[in-house]
């Protein structure tokens, strides 16, 4: 029977080296706060417990956690990472499990690392303790791990201690653990902070474990799966890692990106098979993408649905709610905000299409506009399967033009218009012979006296 599931992730520090008012762990990656991407991890696992533990600006945190069904527990003093685990003690009273211990500034742990933790600590060696490990290219500063071939850990040694034979070795430690409960909480009660920083510090787990008899483990993922993120510098190198990653798998599952080091992505963007993305083009968080979609240069799109075989861009912009329906188009610089688009419609430059619904095969003009709002409420504007929308026309809503109706070019509508009529809404055009004429000699003689 596989035991119950805790998980502790440590977001109680002040982040001052972000300089930001927004808490460290909810600067996004990908459109979504680092926190969320590693509690979306840890939630495939199915944990009967995920608890936050919060310090400075807790309010932020909790606010983004708890519509979740994340508890979080309060660290006053900062006393050291093992401290703040400790915190977490009363809310786990009684639970037994496993417990995995991690940070709200590593948000790359993938799901299925934490699952190679937990088969780890069941192993057949049952060690007390399993820590997470990597090779950077550059070791630097970092704690190293000594352990034999079999990842049973000799001892952890911060690098200021460490001797040169020590800081030879390349296994670092990421400070993320995973243990039994209560030989974590055991263990973390025996930590003491002699150190230089009079800090209770996380690692040291391992070296009590060691002192009664039992043994610690490592298991090594890539350094950029646990890169830890304290400033902005750091976040945006994550942020490339992250996008890099993701073009890869789109590509490797049918997608066509000519310039992909252009293309940026939200966490939740799904693509289907044969979309041509080219250079430039932003995705933010909500887009489903169907087969055979066009995507073209320059194109923001965000909350939106696009069927198979539609056409944006270049230069679009899709905001939230916009649906495209089959072979619909959305050309240059078009903007679209809870615009349904039915199949083939098109709007192909220079149009506002907001709180509307066009139908199937219905063309809108350049330079068209719904005037969805009034300065207090937002009005809809629906226009018919077949319509054609002269350009330069304003549509007042709430309006609804017919079925195959036509509206003539400069017109503003502010009525209904009915299937199949032709709707005429601007003012008659008169024409002065030599008006033009007289103007400019005037003007130029009146310039010239000065």
């Amino acid at each position: 029977m596989t035991a119950p599931i805790a998980a502790i992730i440590l977001a109680a520090g002040k982040g001052t080296r972000m300089k930001s008012d927004t808490h460290k762990v909810l600067h996004p990656i990908a459109g979504r706060p680092m926190l969320l991407h590693l509690i979306h991890s840890v939630a495939a696992l199915e944990p009967a417990r995920t608890i936050v533990v919060v310090g400075a600006g807790r309010e932020q945190v909790e606010a983004a956690v708890h519509p979740l069904g994340v508890e979080t527990v309060e660290q006053v003093e900062q006393l050291g990472t093992a401290h703040a685990v400790l915190e977490a003690k009363p809310a786990l009273d009684g639970f037994e499990g496993d417990v995995l211990v991690l940070f709200g500034d590593v948000p790359r742990v993938g799901a299925g690392t934490l699952a190679r933790m937990l088969e780890r600590l069941h192993a057949e060696d049952a060690p007390a303790t399993v820590a997470l490990g990597f090779r950077p290219a550059d070791p630097g500063a970092y704690g190293r791990v000594i352990a034999d071939s079999e990842g049973r850990i000799d001892r952890i040694v911060e690098f200021k201690d460490a001797s040169p034979e020590e800081r030879a070795v390349t296994l670092c430690n990421s400070g993320l653990f995973a243990a039994r409960a209560a030989d974590l909480f055991d263990l973390l009660a025996k930590v003491g902070n002699d150190n230089a920083a009079g800090e209770y510090y996380l690692p040291d787990i391992v070296t009590v474990a060691a002192s009664a008899g039992r043994h610690s483990a490592v298991i090594e993922v890539p350094a950029a799966e646990v890169a830890g993120i304290n400033s902005r510098g750091e976040l945006a190198a994550v942020e490339a890692e992250w996008q890099r990653d993701r073009r890869a798998r789109a590509m490797a599952e049918g997608a066509t990106l000519i310039a992909p080091e252009t293309v940026w992505f939200a966490y939740d963007t799904r693509l289907g098979r044969d979309v041509l993305i080219e250079p430039n083009v932003f995705f933010g968080p909500g887009v489903e993408i169907a087969d055979r979609v066009t995507v073209h240069a320059f194109s923001h799109i965000e909350g939106a649905t696009i069927a198979s075989g539609a056409v944006v861009g270049p230069y679009a912009r899709l905001r939230p709610g916009t649906v495209l329906g089959e072979d619909a188009k959305v050309g240059n610089f078009v903007e679209t905000k809870k615009a349904v688009l039915g199949k083939g419609a098109k709007a192909n430059h220079l149009t506002y299409l907001g709180d509307a619904e066009v139908g199937a095969g219905a063309n809108i003009g350049a330079g068209t506009i719904t005037c969805n709002y009034d300065g207090f409420f937002k009005y809809r504007t629906n226009i018919g399967a077949g319509a054609f929308i002269g350009s330069n026309s304003a549509l007042v809503a709430p309006v609804t033009i017919g079925r195959d109706a036509t509206v003539a070019a400069g017109s503003v509508i502010t009525r209904d218009v009915e299937p199949g009529a032709l709707a005429l809404s601007r003012a008659r055009q008169e024409a002065k012979p030599g008006w033009g004429t007289r103007f400019r000699e005037v003007m130029k003689a009146r310039k010239a006296a000065k």
